[in-house]
This record gives structure tokens, sequence and C-alpha cells, in this order.
């Protein structure tokens, strides 16, 4: 299977997952990265250095199809949860927030770093 992954903005995040919810689609996984935007090797002469970032990725599926959605933002940005859309997706998002810290705006059901219990708050940050 080719599978593509479209890029998309954060601030679209809501916006393509309504999109996804009204042609039937349903969620199917999201999931968080450490990376970061700008690469030292792609730096030349004067370029700002690569900052600290979360890579996520959303999967949604519909019969036999899949597509997936990526979005990519600074450390210290935020994103919109995209529960108002897909409610299910407060799990994922809690995740994302106590793992990783990845600062998520406006869930549903937000259990403020408290889904899991570790040792270390926000370990893969």
């Amino acid at each position: 299977m080719n599978m593509k992954i479209r890029d998309v903005q954060a601030v679209s995040i809501l916006e393509e997952a309504e999109k996804y919810k009204h042609e039937g689609y349903r969620l199917m996984q999201i999931c968080a990265t450490r990376g970061s935007i700008g690469s030292p090797s792609d730096q030349e002469e004067g370029e700002q250095a690569s900052v600290p970032a979360y890579e996520i990725l959303y999967t949604f599926g519909m019969g036999f199809r899949m597509e997936q959605i990526k979005v990519t933002i600074p450390q210290t940005d935020k994103i919109s949860s995209i529960t108002s859309a897909f409610p299910c997706a407060f799990l994922y998002e809690n995740e994302m927030h106590d793992l990783f810290g990845v600062d998520v705006r406006m869930m549903n059901l937000d259990y403020r770093g408290n889904l899991y219990r570790t040792a270390e708050k926000t370990p893969f940050k």
C-alpha cells in the first residue's frame, strides 16, 4: 500500500478533521513524536538553527480507505483539539499531553496531566 501523508497547518486541524467527519471517515489514531523544524544539514549560512517540534500524525479511515495528515508545531506552540468532531480523540490528546507535553486546547474531556501515572512528568519531552 502506498500511503501518502498530507501536511497541514496547525491552525486548520479542526477544520480538516470536520471535513473527514462529514465525509463519513472515522478517526483511527493520533500519534505524536518529537522532531524539529529546520535541520542543521539543511542550514545555510545565516539561516536559523533547527527548532524542537512535535510531529502529530492523524489517521482517518472509511471502509478500506485510509488518509493521513501531519501537523508539525514548535514545542512551545499550542494545537486545537479535534474532540468536537471526534469525541474519542480525547484519549489520544490526553496521551500526547501527558507523555510529550503537547499543549492541546479545548479538549472536551481534559485529564489535566493525570490520564497516565508516570514516574516522570512528560517522559518523552
